[in-house]
Parts: C-alpha cells; sequence; structure tokens
C-alpha cells in the first residue's frame, strides 16, 4: 500500500491551480480557485491542517456546511470542483484512495425543476437559429422545432405517425392509439389537428423526405419520428431536449465553465448542464411565447390541449403586468 504524503490544504490547492492554469480558461480557473478557497477556509475552521486526514464523515460535514445559503446547482458546482481537486491529490498521494468518491453531488430532480423553469423565447430562437444551419431538417432539429411550435408533451410527440402528417393542408393530428403504445396523456380528448406554419412544414417535409428512418414500430405502424430500429422513445425526445438546450451549444457558456472541464460537455451527460431543460420546460415556454404574442387563452388551450384553469397555474409564466398589458389590447378595441 503506498504510504501517504502529509500535506496542508492551502499547499494542496496551490499546487494544483499551478498545474491546471496553463489548461483552464481564466475565468474557469477564477471559479475552481473560488470553490476550493471555500473548503480551505472551512478546513481552518475545523483545524484539518493535512488532507490524509479526511475521511468521507468529514466531507459530509464540508457539504452541510457549504449548502447554506446558495442554490443546490452553485452547490453542485462547488462540490464537482472539490471532487476533482481530491482527484488529483489521491493522483499523488496527498489523500486517501477514493476519497474523491465519497463526495456524493446533489441530485437533481428535472422533473420537479420543470414545475418552475421554462424555455424563454430568446434562447429558445438561439437554439432553433444553430439547428436551422448546422443541423437543418435532422431528427433532433424537425422535433425541437415542431416541439417549440406547437407546444406539445414528449408523449404527444412520439405519438404521431408519418400519415398524420399532411404537408399539403399544413397541419398534424394528434390520435390517442393506447392499443398500441401511445397514449396521449388526455386521452381521446387530446385528440386535435394542429395548425403548422409554412416554415415548420417545409422542415417537417425534408425530414421525412432525407432524414428519416423508413421504419415501422412493433404494431406495423409507421412513426413520424423513428430510429434506426422503429419508434423514437421518450428517453431520446428528452436526449434531445437536453442536448440542445445547453447554452454552450449554440453560444457561450453562462456558469463560465471551460469545456475540458465540464461535466455536462458529453451530449450523454447532458441534463448535468445547469441551464439544460427536459421537454416540459419547452412546453411551458412555447405557452407563455404564445401568450406573449397575443395568441389568445382559448386558442392556446385547445392548441397546447390544456385546460384553462391547469393553463393559469402551472404554464402561463407572464408577469401581473404583462397580462394586464394583454388584457388592455383587447378591451382598447371595445
Amino acid at each position: 500500500m503506498t504510504e501517504l504524503q502529509p500535506i496542508n490544504p492551502e499547499s494542496a490547492v496551490e499546487m494544483y491551480l499551478n498545474e491546471r492554469q496553463s489548461e483552464l480558461a481564466d475565468k474557469t480557473l477564477e471559479n475552481i480557485t473560488g470553490h476550493l478557497r471555500a473548503f480551505c477556509e472551512w478546513c481552518e475552521s475545523e483545524e484539518i491542517d493535512d488532507l490524509t486526514e479526511l475521511t468521507g464523515r468529514r466531507l459530509h460535514d464540508y457539504r452541510i456546511w457549504r449548502q447554506e445559503g446558495i442554490a443546490q446547482t452553485t452547490l453542485s458546482i462547488n462540490l464537482s470542483s472539490l471532487r476533482k481537486f481530491l482527484r488529483w491529490c489521491v493522483s499523488i498521494d496527498a489523500a486517501p484512495e477514493g476519497l474523491d468518491e465519497k463526495i456524493i453531488l446533489p441530485s437533481r430532480n428535472r422533473e420537479t425543476e420543470a414545475r418552475d423553469t421554462m424555455l424563454n423565447a430568446d434562447d429558445a430562437e438561439e437554439m432553433l437559429n444553430h439547428l436551422r444551419k448546422y443541423q437543418y431538417a435532422t431528427r433532433t432539429h424537425a422535433l425541437l422545432e415542431l416541439m417549440w411550435h406547437v407546444g406539445c408533451r414528449k408523449g404527444t410527440v412520439r405519438a404521431f405517425d408519418l400519415g398524420d402528417f399532411h404537408s399539403r393542408n399544413q397541419t398534424l393530428e394528434a390520435h390517442h392509439r393506447p392499443d398500441t403504445d401511445t397514449p396521449l396523456k388526455n386521452g381521446r380528448r387530446g385528440q386535435r389537428t394542429l395548425a403548422l406554419s409554412d416554415y415548420v412544414t417545409e422542415v417537417l417535409s425534408d425530414y421525412t423526405e432525407h432524414h428519416r428512418y423508413d421504419k415501422t414500430d412493433d404494431y406495423g405502424r409507421e412513426p413520424l419520428f423513428t430510429t434506426r430500429y422503429g419508434r423514437i422513445s421518450l428517453s431520446a425526445v428528452k436526449d434531445a431536449a437536453y442536448t440542445m438546450t445547453r447554452p454552450c451549444v449554440y453560444g457561450s457558456c453562462p456558469h463560465n465553465r471551460d469545456t475540458d472541464d465540464c461535466e455536462a460537455v458529453d451530449d450523454n451527460s447532458a441534463s448535468l448542464c445547469p441551464s439544460s431543460v427536459s421537454p416540459h420546460p419547452i412546453r411551458r415556454g412555447s405557452i407563455t411565447h404564445h401568450l406573449l404574442n397575443d395568441v389568445p387563452e382559448t386558442a392556446v388551450s385547445d392548441r397546447m390541449n390544456v385546460s384553462k384553469d391547469v393553463l393559469d397555474a402551472h404554464y402561463d409564466q407572464r408577469t401581473a403586468d404583462e397580462k394586464a398589458e394583454a388584457r388592455r389590447k383587447y378591451l382598447d378595441s371595445i
């Protein structure tokens, strides 16, 4: 067994930052320095002057100390920096083997978060502009273009068949087909015909002609959105949302992370990005965007298949002033 070499936290942090300085952007280095400075501050308060003394229990104490007064996402980023630092310490025999693995990052219940978050219109437009330029009419582009345009649920997206799309009429039909594994959330009440814009119709037409896999599902139906194996899965719809809503895909990182040091840079870990969202916040953002652009609530309710009460309680993210201004536009015309 390798003998550990005692070292105090401040010296170890200084060595670590010096080693990483050349490979990290200045802003990333600054952020990591701040994260590790907090750790050194805690070590000093706990009279820990040798990293070889650290245990999983002590790291848990640090987590409790650090989480006070900061957001869950911020805590996750801080602990991620500490875990990488301790992994380096283990590699130079300055900390017990496996110590880094004892840091458990906060679990992020993205579905819970989705109740309070949405993809705003500016971010959606940037994301879609990127897809229009670099991935035009791919499945991912067609999928997200449609989701933003009609504000549909991921289960509805999965349920569409090729025959439900009518390019000449510029419509897309949503059907409740529970016997063949594509139920709609609201059953037959969720069935409706969706009007499509010229552009979205064109994107779907080009997707079906050039990029759609010509596959049937397990019931012999022809899905609109397919994989190499058949109908797209709900998880694949979710993965597409997480992957493309990372701000670094279409712009800069708002969290000042460096791509060489970010755990969310890999598509398989896209959900770890603090800014990426699942399909539901895209739906919420679409609904709010429609309302802000003076689409009547009754029309939004019908199009997005959501009752007026639920729309008001859970989807309409307009401020009180924005709602008042919308009412004024209708009253001024009376």
